[in-house]
């Protein structure tokens, strides 16, 4: 009897909690079980906005973050939670992504900023990852699942004990990481249409920027593309369902004019930085150069790699080894060299100064005696900073990766090639065409490299076949 009332009182438990994690979705006015009140959501949006700020870094652009947050805001005005705080941002990331974070945090890449080719597009998703917000997926995600702390080059990492010296994602960076399922992504294309209708775009257009990600899907890669697209099982169904719903709210609104705005939304992004910006660092010829910290060093050939503010990592095909270059700790590379033992519980077994290419260093090897883990660490001086590079592999592998640890190791110096000091990134350009002609007739007469037309034909959300009219604005690049 015992046991039985006391399966009774578990089960009551169960059931209290159960009813006290139950909310009402603001979209769809349904109860669904969330274990988080929207008090702790904003608190989560609070804490995880500053990581995806330092990870990514802000792009400044004082004219193009008052267009998004004037937007943004009144868009969320008319939104299913109009009284959430919304911050919009634009990130300082060549990849075409946005992303949102519970609590109200909306995040735009440059790299999508630059594919945009009018307002609509932008508007419609805009509208799209506002309803991720106001349909609350990340949460109901988050219940469902939460990704695992993986380094960015982790994927290819096939030696589990590796993992363990690659800078983990913070908690925001794995929520701007979250995929959502089909539903989600559905139901946040039926918001971005209703959304940005409301405030007066076409939405129709939302679907002529998926065709644009598409066929920059098929050029690049899943990689390279926005989540909000590679998860849906059929993008031309997507495509087609995302154009139905437009037409259809917009047929049944006392509203006449839907706007797109393509001139003035293009002459917003006129000097847009367009791919890497090398003072971020850029890897060219199987090297990495460094202009604001004056350094290079060599890549091992045939490796990946994988460039952020936080670190630079390496890692072969074959996935048994990794190289990373990080800002070490410490005012002394001795004192550098205790702090990489302590923060990765290594045991010394060999260590001796060195001078790399006139810099003072420490070469040290060491062990992860868990793991099975062999490490090759060098420390070096150079302006103030002290860098840390790491080669990291399994016992039984060390000996034939410590010569390509150390042939990047000794390689390492100062960045004097004039030309990579002062290396200039790609900036969109607006361009007026001269007369009606093809768009590859366009770019010709602008001075494009053909090498380049593919490129710029989907920046332009364009077929180079497509004809371009006298006065139409376009899309070139230039330094």
């Amino acid at each position: 009897m015992n046991t039985l009332r006391d399966l009774l009182n578990l089960c009551t438990v169960f059931t209290l909690l159960a009813l006290s994690a139950c909310a009402i979705n603001p979209v769809t006015g349904k109860k669904q079980i969330v274990l988080m009140s929207e008090a702790q959501e904003v608190a989560m949006g609070q804490q995880s906005d500053p990581e995806i700020v330092a990870f990514f870094g802000l792009y400044e652009d004082p004219q193009l973050q008052e267009f998004i947050t004037a937007k943004g805001k009144e868009m969320a005005a008319i939104s299913h939670r109009p009284k959430l705080a919304y911050e919009f941002k634009i990130v300082d990331s060549p990849v075409i992504n946005a992303f949102a974070v519970p609590g109200g945090y909306v995040y735009f890449t440059r790299g999508i900023m630059a594919h945009f080719n009018n307002e609509a597009e932008f508007a419609g998703v805009l509208g799209h990852e506002i309803g991720h917000i106001t349909a609350r997926h990340s949460v109901i995600q988050q219940r469902n699942q939460i990704l695992g702390q993986l380094g960015l080059i982790a994927g290819i990492i096939l030696v589990p004990q590796l993992s363990d010296f690659v800078e983990p994602l913070s908690q925001g960076m794995q929520l701007a990481l979250l995929k959502f399922g089909r539903d989600a992504e559905r139901q946040s294309d039926k918001l971005g249409v209703d959304y940005s209708s409301q405030i007066g775009y076409d939405a129709t257009e939302m679907a002529t920027f998926f065709e644009t990600l598409e066929r920059q899907q098929e050029n690049s890669g899943a990689s390279e593309i926005p989540d909000f697209l590679s998860t849906h099982p059929s993008p031309e169904e997507r495509n087609a369902t995302v154009e139905k719903l437009a037409i259809d709210w917009q047929q049944k609104s006392k509203m006449t004019e839907f706007a797109v705005n393509r001139d003035s939304y293009l002459k917003k992004i006129d000097g847009l930085i367009l791919g890497e910006d090398p003072k971020q660092g850029f890897v060219e010829n199987n090297a990495f150069y460094h202009p604001v910290l004056k350094i290079q060093f060599p890549i091992p050939a045939d490796w990946a790699h994988q460039n952020s503010p936080q670190q630079f990592q390496m890692a072969p095909k074959s996935g048994d080894a990794i190289m990373m270059l990080t800002l070490a700790s410490g005012a002394t590379v001795e004192e550098a060299a205790n702090a990489i033992l302590q923060k990765y519980t290594l045991t010394m077994v060999d260590s001796r100064k060195e001078t790399i290419n006139g810099l003072p260093a420490i070469i040290m090897v060491a062990k992860q005696e868990q793991g099975n883990i062999q490490v090759l660490s060098a420390l070096i001086q150079f302006e103030g900073n002290i860098y840390s590079l790491m080669g990291i592999s399994d016992l039984s592998k060390f000996v034939s990766y410590q010569p390509v640890f150390l042939n990047t190791m000794r390689n390492f110096k100062e960045l004097k090639d004039s030309e990579k000091l002062n290396r200039k990134p790609d900036v969109i350009q607006i361009k007026t065409v001269p007369q009606s002609m093809t768009l590859k007739a366009a770019l010709q007469n602008f001075g494009m490299p053909a090498e380049r037309f593919d490129e710029l034909a989907l920046l332009n959300g364009m077929l180079l076949t497509g004809q371009v009219s006298k006065g139409m604005l376009i899309k070139v690049v230039g330094k």
